[in-house]
């Protein structure tokens, strides 16, 4: 089988998140290809791994590359707020866990869903195909204004109503299911300038039609707030983010976490019935070197936050 994706930030995930103790178990809450499971398992013999996706298709192959591993891997097929929303009788509490919020390039490769705009694919982009609206189904619904809401909240997408107002012209005379007809149209509505930026002009059209296939920063406080409840107290979770949104929710996320008292500054009793429950161990974001951005590109954009869990236990 050929691996297709690189791990992002790898060396900084193993400093930040090596365990503390033989026997431990870490939840890779994003498995993709097992990239970041396999080099903990290969340097820390006594850890045990859950990963979870829910991607049957890409966790197949986890599963298939990790085989060596036996009993010390197991996989979920499962989102990971609904996994630790519903945390499953037969494993104990976490004591690390680990989040990588990239798509994996296979999805942009070989999955045919239509991640990627270099491929003429059907626009799907649901990384659960039983169930959801694919992204065609999403841009033949929303209102241009919807849709360009949708490019900039998503996205931070600057030229968003350039391109909303584009697919609606596009709509009159049809529907648009392909990525080739979005890229292009993506092309044509923005300034000449854009074309020839630093990256494709379509990036962020398709990186927020993802998200919001996947509602995935809909998802992202609740998947983080549920798998802290589980993490053992001393445990610690990180996070990779890919961009300026991601990163500030997780961001904010950890500092209410760590503060005393969440009252606002106009309220002079706090009534926060919160306490501190984690310690920040990166005041700023981890970011890929030099060496590893020239060698995997996708890392360029990669920001990674780490807590200490220091008091709290399961709600019921």
């Amino acid at each position: 089988m050929e691996i297709i994706h690189t791990p992002v930030l790898l060396e900084e995930a193993i400093h930040y998140l090596a365990p503390r103790a033989p026997g431990e178990l870490m939840i890779d809450a994003t498995l993709g290809e097992g990239g970041h499971s396999e080099a903990f398992l290969k340097r820390f013999p006594s850890l045990r791994i859950a990963g979870l996706d829910a991607d049957d298709k890409i966790q197949a192959r986890a599963r298939e590359r990790l085989a060596p591993y036996g009993g010390r891997m197991s996989c979920y097929n499962r989102w990971a707020g609904d996994f630790f929303a519903d945390y499953p009788v037969e494993l104990p509490s976490p004591d690390t866990i680990l989040f990588d919020l990239g798509i994996s390039m296979y999805h942009y490769e070989e999955s045919g869903r239509g991640f990627s705009f270099l491929h003429d694919e059907y626009l799907d982009m649901r990384l659960d195909t039983s169930r959801g609206k694919t992204a065609a189904e999403i841009i033949a619904e929303l209102s241009e204004k919807d849709f360009a809401d949708l490019l900039y909240n998503n996205a931070g997408e600057r030229y968003s109503r350039r391109i909303a107002a584009a697919v609606k012209t596009a709509k009159r005379n049809g529907t648009v299911t392909g990525t080739a007809a979005l890229a292009e149209l993506v092309v044509a509505s923005v300034p000449s300038a854009y074309r020839r930026g630093p990256i494709h002009p379509a990036t962020r059209t398709f990186q927020a039609l993802r998200m919001a296939v996947n509602a995935e920063a809909e998802n992202l406080p609740f998947m983080l707030e549920k798998a802290l409840e589980r993490l053992n107290v001393g445990g610690r979770m990180g996070v990779i983010s890919f961009h300026s949104g991601e990163d500030r929710k997780v961001k904010f996320f950890f500092r209410e976490k760590s503060r005393d008292c969440t009252r606002q500054s106009d309220t002079p009793i706090c009534r926060s019935e919160g306490i501190c429950s984690v310690k920040i161990l990166t005041r700023k974001p981890v970011s890929a070197g030099e060496e590893e951005c020239r060698k995997n590109p996708p890392s360029r954009s990669a920001k990674f936050r780490v807590v200490e869990k220091t008091s709290g236990g399961v709600t019921a």
